[in-house]
């Protein structure tokens, strides 16, 4: 192996070349989340990245405490009554976003509870529409 990396050639077939042109038509200034919902392009059920970065930190907090208590995924999917690969992708961040109830079963299986608090925040969130 000379380490060279060789880039495979992309066979388009016509109508992927005409699908391509008019995505990058759509987006080519660059809309604004609510312009994509306005469009239908977007669902208005959007969670901003903050937002998204802390879930998925507290995912990974979850995961800790289970592997921590020596539990199996087998062990955590008998204590929630969750399936097994729903626990496995919600670990992983291949869920999308979890129901609170879910995290509830999953904190209170690890000897857990789930709190909230409120901080205060920067600017404005717009996303959520105020």
């Amino acid at each position: 192996m000379n380490g060279k990396r060789v880039q495979k050639k992309t066979e388009w077939t016509a109508e992927d070349r005409e699908r391509r042109r008019k995505v990058r038509e759509q987006f080519k200034d660059k809309p604004t989340i609510d312009q994509l919902v306005a469009s239908g392009e977007l669902s208005g059920n959007t969670v901003p990245m903050g937002l998204y970065l802390e879930l998925q930190q507290l995912l990974n907090d979850l995961k800790k405490a289970r592997a921590s208590k020596q539990l199996s995924l087998a062990d955590l999917a008998e204590r929630t009554g969750m399936d097994k690969a729903v626990l496995s992708k919600l670990e992983n961040g291949q869920h999308g976003i979890p129901t609170l109830p879910s995290l509830a079963r999953y904190a209170q299986a690890v000897g857990l509870q789930l709190a909230f608090s409120l901080t205060p925040g920067g600017k404005q969130d717009q996303s959520c529409g105020k």
